[in-house]
């Protein structure tokens, strides 16, 4: 019995027979974190994030359709302009898992560029920027199969068939803000794809800065997978979930406010939370390194000393993401500069903000 079959395409007589579409999309930053998922690629609970601005994937498709149709995927993968084989299982597996919305997948031989402007596997979402802009430009070749899908149905279903590549990338199609996972205080908030954020944001969080600190550049030694799996018969798990949801609460109030004091609050706990969560798992591990420790502990005692609204969060891994109004630029970068470039890997960190979500080229 199919799932989602208002995301199925309607059967079509005339397939284009080739062409390229390039496009970009954004990784994004947690505000509420995902941890914990359910079959298939479903969230344990809600949550919600920045869409990140400078931190993308550029990702060009193109396509050709076969003189005949075969039993196999046909596609080739240059990452960074090199085969990249240890992708090419993920990708096997996600045309696997939207074929069924995209029947069309078969019948085209597709090569796949792609490139990232920030470290894979170092604790930037590159799975949500990666899948998000992969799923972008398929949609891309669906409108010109079906043109009459309207927006909100092509971003819906981007959202959705990014979500079966990689969890956190259905929340990078569209920006500044959205919400991924089922919550009776978001409008139209579904379990299936992540939704725009749906209330009018208080100016205080126009051009949001979110910098961030590369810690350590290296791969994890858990990944995200493995991670959300052991929230399975977690003891903390099911009070999580409900702090999550209680934690959207408070959040919209503090988008919609411009609350700066009780918006550090929530990211900040949220951050530690996830964090927590991966201590307390069986196996247990932890992802922080020393240095995101000190990191944190001198953001708390400049924002002490400064009355500054700068705050930290972190996603799965030991990078640390400093966000701040656009308004303490000036100083939060001297401070960096200052301070914290001694606790990051070559002295490198990335400047970014809240942006718009994935572009066609």
């Amino acid at each position: 019995m199919m799932d989602y079959p208002e995301f199925v395409l309607p059967s079509v007589s005339e397939l284009p027979d080739a062409g390229m579409i390039n496009c970009t999309s954004p990784s994004n930053i947690a505000l509420v974190k995902y941890w914990g998922k359910r079959p298939v690629q479903l969230p344990e609970n809600v949550s919600i994030s920045f869409t990140l601005d400078t931190c993308k994937t550029t990702t060009s498709l193109s396509y050709k359709k076969k003189d005949k149709v075969s039993e196999d995927f046909d596609f080739e993968l240059l990452f960074e302009g090199k085969p990249k084989l240890d992708f090419k299982p993920k990708i096997q597996n996600f045309f696997k898992r939207i074929e069924v919305y995209l029947p069309f997948l078969k019948q085209y031989s597709f090569s796949i560029e792609t490139s990232n402007t920030f470290p894979h596997s170092s604790g930037i979402a590159s799975s949500a920027s990666g899948m998000s802009a992969l799923a972008f430009c398929l949609m891309q070749l669906e409108k010109k199969i079906n043109p009459t899908i309207s927006e909100e149905e092509f971003l819906k279903k981007a959202s959705f068939l990014a979500r079966l590549g990689s969890g956190s990338a259905c929340r990078s199609l569209e920006g500044p803000i959205t919400v991924w996972g089922e919550h009776d205080g978001i409008k139209g908030s579904s379990d299936a794809f992540a939704v725009k954020f749906p209330n009018n944001i208080h100016k205080n969080f126009d051009r949001y800065q979110d910098t961030i600190l590369l810690i350590d550049k290296g791969e994890k030694q858990v990944s995200s997978t493995v991670g959300h799996d052991l929230m399975h018969g977690h003891p903390f798990a099911a009070r999580r979930f409900e702090q999550a949801s209680e934690n959207i609460t408070k959040l919209k109030e503090i988008l919609i406010s411009g609350n700066l004091d009780a918006f550090i609050e929530v990211v900040e706990s949220e951050a530690l939370t996830l964090h927590a969560m991966m201590m307390t798992s069986l196996p247990y591990f932890i992802l922080m390194k020393p240095n995101t420790l000190s990191v944190i502990n001198k953001v708390w005692e400049y924002r002490k000393k400064t009355g500054s609204k700068l705050c930290f969060t972190l996603d799965a891994g030991a990078n640390v993401h400093l966000l701040f109004p656009n308004s303490e630029k000036d100083q939060v970068l001297e401070f960096i500069t200052n301070e914290l470039v001694a606790y990051c890997q070559n002295g490198q960190y990335i400047c970014d903000k809240i942006g718009l979500g994935a572009k066609l080229l």
